[in-house]
């Protein structure tokens, strides 16, 4: 039996050590999980299920440093299992969503922790997910990452991510990369509407002309048109399957996780300029956290991603060069959006102290 195919009972003793520590990035969609499942909810049950949200925290300061290496030539079945299962668990809370929201009222404690739980695993199991996916070199996976990105309303990801990003990034040129000094909240009002654009006239380029109106004929095969009617095409579905509510609490928890998103984009490559054609380690923020790196399929690796997109997340490399968050994702998300001054007085240290962005050139 191939390498590839072997099956989880005979992985080596290295490799299911890793595999069975990235089966924490269940935890987040099991959890939004057994709410959808058990509602409705009493307001008091309800707010029962925030309660594991501030040892995520905990967990994200306390678990300690990843900085081992992939096992070579490990096989890839049993990873790429847990990827199709978390695909399969967002679907399922999608439709559980609806299904809660066809009984449930807007104004209820179960529609706040709806949007704190689904909407935050949407920006793990639908976003995160759908990351790694739409970076596979199967057509397959990538079709699945799209899907994944119509659950939160953000399909024309793939495109700007993959042809857009990935090739400016570090640059002007890239509206997903901060700039130093640059608050989250302006980010975001630059950044939505930026990515968007940058997809759409990346399909327009690829069909014939980048200043093609959108009533052009051509416009029939771009990807960026056909994200948008299978989201739609989803979303008005919760509204004639499970009526107004499930509709309006889809929407919002897609907004959600694109915040999420957003702010990890904030992050990822905040006051860094690249001064080189080719994409190095110093060009984005890694973390050495051990909850983020498992819980968040490898995404903590960006450096090492950056270099060699299509390198499954078990395989990404720890990359010392790199410029190090002062904590890992979920930490530092709370000081991106609520203590931004300290944010960006921690990660100007830092910069300073590798000589990068502004102080690349310092004496």
């Amino acid at each position: 039996m191939s390498a590839t195919t072997a099956p989880i009972a005979r992985m080596p003793r290295a490799v299911a050590r890793v595999w069975v520590k990235h089966l924490l990035c269940f935890a987040f969609p099991l959890l939004a999980l057994s709410f959808l499942s058990t509602g409705p909810h009493p307001w008091y049950v309800a707010l029962l299920w925030l309660l594991p949200m501030p040892l995520v925290d905990w967990l994200d300061h306390k678990s300690g440093a990843a900085r081992h290496e992939p096992v070579p030539d490990a096989p890839t079945a049993p990873f790429d299992a847990i990827l199709y299962a978390l695909v399969a668990i967002q679907l399922l809370n999608v439709v559980l969503l609806g299904r809660l929201f066809a009984v449930q009222s807007l104004w209820s404690v179960d529609a706040l922790v709806a949007l704190l739980l689904v909407g935050g695993n949407s920006g793990i199991s639908g976003i995160v997910v759908a990351h790694e996916l739409i970076h596979r070199r199967e057509a397959g996976m990538r079709l699945l990452g799209r899907l994944m990105l119509c659950t939160v309303m953000y399909e024309h990801f793939y495109t700007e991510h993959v042809r857009g990003h990935h090739v400016r990034v570090g640059t002007r040129d890239d509206p997903a990369t901060a700039r130093f000094g640059e608050a989250f909240w302006p980010f975001l009002r630059r950044t939505i509407p930026g990515q968007f654009q940058s997809a759409w006239r990346l399909e327009a380029a690829r069909l014939g002309d980048v200043d093609m109106p959108w009533w052009d004929p051509r416009m029939r095969k771009s990807r960026v048109v056909h994200g948008i009617a299978a989201e739609w095409t989803l979303a008005l579905g919760m509204l004639a399957v499970f009526g107004t509510s499930a509709f309006l609490m889809f929407l919002a928890q897609a907004a959600y996780a694109i915040l999420a998103l957003e702010q990890v984009n904030y992050f990822e490559h905040w006051g860094l300029e690249r001064t080189e054609r080719k994409v190095r380690p110093c060009d984005s923020w890694d973390t050495d956290s051990s909850f983020t790196l498992f819980a968040l399929v490898g995404l903590s690796r960006h450096a090492d991603h950056h270099a060699y997109a299509s390198r499954p997340f078990q395989q990404l490399r720890h990359w010392e060069e790199s410029p190090k968050l002062p904590t890992g994702y979920f930490a530092i998300g709370y000081y991106v959006t609520f203590r931004n001054d300290l944010f960006q007085e921690l990660m100007t240290k830092r910069l300073r102290e590798r000589r990068l962005g502004p102080f690349a050139t310092a004496e």
